[in-house]
């Protein structure tokens, strides 16, 4: 819609206001819905990096377990699964809470 407003006006004066008005930095207002498909994002593009790094790293990932990092919405728990992906030699290392992570590596 910003941007068809803005082709609309063509080149006029009211044109150039209209991009300095837009060039303002609104993000401090954020609608709850704005937030919130913001953090949907945030997950879902987290999701992709830990599964693409699993992939990459050669670390077997079950159907079961790929369905559990696409559904998790969390973007901080994807973002300490991806932290121990980058060392983790199996999905169960991957989801071992902090004391587990030794007694499952065996």
């Amino acid at each position: 819609m910003v941007e068809r407003t803005e082709q609309g006006l063509g080149t006029t004066q009211a044109a150039e206001l209209w991009r300095h008005l837009m060039a303002v930095d609104l993000s401090f207002f954020q609608s709850q819905t704005a937030q919130q498909l913001r953090a949907e994002g945030r997950a879902e593009s987290r999701a992709k990096d830990l599964l693409l790094l699993l992939g990459h790293r050669g670390v077997e990932v079950s159907e079961e377990d790929r369905e559990r990092i696409v559904g998790c919405g969390d973007p901080d728990v994807l973002g300490l699964w991806f932290r121990k992906a980058l060392t983790a030699t199996s999905m169960a290392e991957v989801f071992a809470s902090d004391g587990e992570a030794g007694a499952d590596a065996g």
